[in-house]
């Protein structure tokens, strides 16, 4: 069972990150992008891709 729910939480912690990086590639493509936007995004996106390599 533990390894389930771990599998489960990999997987939303997969998709949360899949998220950030279309919110970023949106951001990136508008004419004008929000660095700071971009910046919160690159920094999600790490926290993210570190609690992923812990599980």
């Amino acid at each position: 069972m533990a390894s389930s729910a771990s599998t489960s939480h990999v997987n939303a912690l997969q998709s949360k990150h899949a998220g950030l990086e279309a919110k970023l590639r949106d951001e990136l493509a508008r004419p004008a992008p929000d660095t700071a936007m971009i910046q919160a995004l690159k920094k999600q996106k790490l926290k993210l891709k570190e609690e992923i390599a812990r599980c």
